[in-house]
């Protein structure tokens, strides 16, 4: 087969795998709570190594005290550290959060910019956290959100072979609509928590099983081996 046909090929596979999921999971919103594209780019940068349900935990006494970015941009950093402690790095996290709203405030009057470009600019900003402030504060679907139930989903399925997050969104943007392209992501997350998980998928409860090449047709609760830095 052809490199032309085999990759024809995976693509029909990826556009079936979205049909299954997207009449598996029907609705796909992002699940950070969030009022403006501000908020929304700090509960992302919180939610590095941390779910989405303690982000929302953390954020609404962070939000009350510090709306915008003018407010984040003047806080005390460690009053800052320590409303978003319980998320992890908080150090880290903290800080980048208040540059990444010093640079918005004196670069962007104050705006959170709606070009990728731009947004990579911020401190503590990568493609993945442009992906989804793009998507949901503007409508803009720029990239594949690629976090680790998407890294390691994407490999499973057969739809990359690369591990590095970079390489993933490329193949995985080739692959399908620009439209559906950070709701894809959601929906795979939601798969990776309930069934593809990364150790002991269910693999005889997936209803993607019969196009997944990682799953073993003779013993299909077992998967095969897969490198430790997807699963990570």
């Amino acid at each position: 087969m052809s490199i032309t046909r085999k990759w024809s090929a995976k693509r029909q596979r990826a556009l079936e795998i979205l049909v299954r999921l997207k009449q598996l999971y029907p609705v796909a919103p992002c699940t950070l709570r969030y009022e403006t594209p501000v908020q929304l780019l700090v509960a992302t940068i919180l939610s590095a190594q941390c779910t989405d349900e303690r982000v929302n935990q953390v954020t609404p006494a962070l939000f009350h005290s510090f709306p915008d970015a003018a407010a984040l941009a003047n806080v005390d950093l460690a009053e800052l550290a320590t409303l978003v402690r319980s998320t992890g790095f908080y150090r880290n996290k903290a800080k980048n959060i208040q540059a990444a709203c010093q640079m918005i405030v004196s670069q962007f009057d104050g705006q959170v910019p709606a070009r990728m470009e731009q947004l990579l600019q911020l401190p503590g900003v990568a493609r993945k956290t442009a992906n989804v402030v793009l998507a949901h504060a503007y409508g803009i679907n720029a990239g594949v959100t690629v976090d680790t139930h998407v890294k390691r989903l994407s490999y499973r399925l057969g739809l990359t072979e690369h591990t590095d997050p970079m390489r993933i969104e490329q193949d995985l943007m080739r692959l399908l609509p620009s439209q559906d392209w950070e709701n894809w992501s959601i929906r795979l997350i939601y798969h990776g928590r309930a069934i593809c998980k990364a150790r002991n998928p269910a693999c005889s409860a997936c209803v993607l099983s019969d196009l997944c090449p990682s799953a073993n047709p003779m013993q299909t609760n077992q998967v095969t081996d897969i490198p430790a830095s997807v699963t990570t």
